[in-house]
């Protein structure tokens, strides 16, 4: 197979085009799973587990559900980049993740194919799936340099692309705090 066009892009436009492509597979992954059959009551079940995980942190103030978003989103997020295991427990957790929000779409009554498009009208889809999509590329690259035996530098790389994350991801969790503490 013939990788000439990808040799002609400089190594950030490789990482680039590595993020974006991830970003595509974990957005599939996610859409597809919401096309796992449940009935009405497993959705609703599910969407109440989550609904008390959200209420029970409002109820310990602000701070506390901001620093549980950021802290099991960023939680996940080092997950994905473990090289070799860590995009295979990604896309897991994007399967799982699709079966979330299609409870929460059956048990609020929406087509979830809807509902996970409405998902995308703010930035916190985006945000995050960006940091995670960046995780999972990161990992890919530390994977292959450790193969390569010359995965020092990337490590370098790795450590750069956390401290990105962890920015993403807390922009991500304060306009989710804000939102859910503003009732939407």
């Amino acid at each position: 197979m013939n990788l000439g066009f990808w040799n002609n892009f400089s190594p950030r436009e490789k990482r680039i085009v590595t993020i974006a492509l991830v970003f595509v597979a974990i957005t599939i992954t996610t859409g597809l799973a919401m096309l796992t059959p449940q009935t009405h009551q497993q959705a609703v079940d599910n969407n109440n587990e989550v609904n008390q995980t959200v209420t029970a942190l409002q109820g310990l103030g602000t701070e506390s559900l901001l620093t549980g978003i950021f802290g099991n989103n960023f939680f996940l997020t080092m997950i994905m980049f473990v090289p070799f295991i860590g995009p295979v427990i990604g896309f897991i957790t994007f399967y799982n993740t699709g079966v979330v929000l299609e409870s929460e779409a059956i048990a609020r009554g929406y087509p979830p194919g809807v509902y996970f498009a409405a998902e995308f009208v703010l930035p916190i889809i985006w945000l995050e799936f960006i940091a995670y999509s960046t995780a999972i590329a990161a990992s890919f690259w530390l994977s292959a340099r450790m193969l390569q035996g010359s995965f020092r530098h990337e490590i370098i790389n790795t450590a750069k692309f956390i401290a990105v994350c962890a920015v993403i991801l807390l922009v991500s969790a304060v306009i989710e705090t804000a939102i859910i503490s503003a009732g939407f």
